[in-house]
């Protein structure tokens, strides 16, 4: 069983910066591809980014030149610096570890809100 625990999230004004962390238990962290996702009030869950067990990125085209991705599998943690927010990034984002297709592990999400 693995554990996901987000954190980092919060208020900030427009323009401003937020990092989200990823903490994940057990020492499978390494060994799988992580994710990011958010939920805006109303709207689907989305992928925002995601990184393989290797470390190769990609990004959702809205995020993209403003969002970086990283993990750090030393520390079981996996990061998303978001810099220049906007108000359509509000939303909760969750972290996801994909074992494969059909099974992953979510954590409980962490809130961000970029308002004035």
């Amino acid at each position: 069983q693995v554990q996901l625990v987000e954190s980092g999230g919060g208020l900030v004004q427009p323009g401003g910066s937020l990092r989200l962390s990823c903490a994940a238990s057990g020492s499978i962290f390494r060994l799988y591809d992580m994710s990011w996702y958010r939920q805006a009030p109303g709207k689907q869950r989305e992928l925002v980014a995601a990184i393989t067990a290797s470390g190769s990125a990609n990004y959702a085209d809205s995020v993209k030149g403003r969002f970086t991705i990283s993990r750090d599998n030393g520390k079981n943690t996996m990061y998303l610096q978001m810099n220049s927010l906007k108000p359509e990034d509000t939303a909760v984002y969750y972290c996801k570890l994909t074992v494969n297709s059909n099974r992953g592990y979510w954590g409980q999400g962490t809130r961000v809100t970029v308002s004035s």
